[in-house]
């Protein structure tokens, strides 16, 4: 189904189901983060007020300017957009400009604005990959010295950066989202296996440097071990998932959000929403980014050409999959990471580069054959 916006055919469906997750988000952050939003700035709205106008706003402002801009005029910028992104991850290392949150230094803060770096990284270097790759052609991205090398020492610095925040849950995206744009793009089979392995000897020495790490793997997998350690956020979070059941315990009434369970807001507001809402909401939105994947898949499948398709499939790598992370994290499939549920999460960085990212996919649509 499409439609006719500013002379140009939107796809409809998309459109729809990124406004209706939005939506949606507004309502659970209103929910799970009171209780916090009241305790530290006395306004139980605080952080939905925040994320309207940080996140949403201008979210959607972005959202129509990409689908207005021609997807291919990101093509011209692509190698200024990938420094740009470069400098905002090494501003975060400059005394006055860069800010802790946690144990990670992964902001930027300007007067009390703040802007996490790796988020726009995410869309500027899947611009750069994607062009790259276009010119190379298939036989260029195949080939070791022209196709691999380079691949791997761009990837390879923003994974550096990354490292030294450290923020190894937008690290694991933009690796994801990296890797599933260079196999469309007909990397060979044997260069990506070598990836993997070399994905593994990284995380033994990232261990072997930081046995906490090792520590979180352990919890991951024994998390009874360890309840009121570093297994605590996995516990409380699972104890809200269960204490939900078949229908929730009803919008507005979880207990694991007066601050038992940590990041209620971000990381983990889908362990609230399933408290409340239950299983059946909580796997309604599961469907929802299904079908945000399923449309997705129909625009790349009809894009006029190879950046078209490369950056359609970077977007939907990196959405789908950090958020099957964040909920697999948060009933125990995967390893805690940090990393938020995407158009749900409080975020406000995130939120809008997710709706620019959402209007040139709805471009590429719009030009689609």
């Amino acid at each position: 189904m499409r439609f006719q916006l500013w002379k140009k055919k939107t796809d409809l469906v998309f459109l729809g189901i990124t406004l209706g997750l939005v939506v949606f988000g507004l309502v659970v952050l209103s929910s799970a983060s009171g209780p916090l939003g009241y305790s530290n700035y006395k306004d139980s709205f605080y952080f939905v007020k925040h994320q309207i106008l940080y996140g949403v706003i201008p979210g959607l402002i972005l959202l129509f300017i990409m689908l207005r801009i021609p997807y291919r005029f990101w093509r011209k910028f692509a190698l200024p957009l990938l420094g740009v992104g470069l400098l905002l991850l090494l501003a975060v290392f400059i005394p006055g400009i860069g800010a802790d949150f946690g144990t990670a230094r992964s902001w930027i803060d300007i007067g009390g604005f703040t802007l996490q770096p790796a988020e726009i990284v995410k869309l500027t270097f899947l611009f750069y990959l994607a062009a790259w790759l276009e010119s190379r052609g298939e036989e260029g991205a195949r080939d070791f010295r022209t196709g691999l090398i380079p691949f791997l020492i761009v990837l390879g610095l923003i994974m550096g950066l990354l490292l030294l925040q450290p923020d190894l849950g937008s690290m694991a995206i933009i690796v994801f989202e990296a890797l599933a744009v260079y196999f469309v793009a007909g990397s060979s089979i044997k260069h990506l296996i070598g990836i993997g392995l070399g994905g593994v000897a990284l995380l033994w020495a990232m261990i072997k440097v930081a046995p906490y790490r090792a520590a979180r793997l352990t919890t991951f997998l024994h998390p009874e071990l360890d309840p009121q350690g570093i297994g605590y956020h996995i516990n409380q979070a699972l104890l809200a998932v269960g204490s939900g059941g078949f229908w929730g315990l009803g919008f507005g009434h979880s207990r694991q959000k007066f601050q038992y369970l940590p990041e209620v807001q971000g990381d983990s507001i889908y362990a609230i929403m399933a408290e409340e809402l239950g299983f059946i909401i909580s796997a309604a939105l599961i469907i929802m980014f299904l079908v945000f994947l399923w449309r997705g898949l129909k625009i790349i499948n009809e894009a006029p050409d190879a950046f078209g398709k490369f950056v359609g499939i970077g977007i939907l790598s990196w959405i789908v999959f950090q958020a099957f992370v964040n909920i697999g994290a948060m009933i125990g499939l995967v390893p805690i990471t940090g990393v938020p549920l995407p158009f749900i999460s409080f975020g406000g960085t995130a939120m809008f580069v997710n709706l620019a990212a959402v209007g040139v996919l709805l471009n590429i649509s719009s030009q689609n054959r």
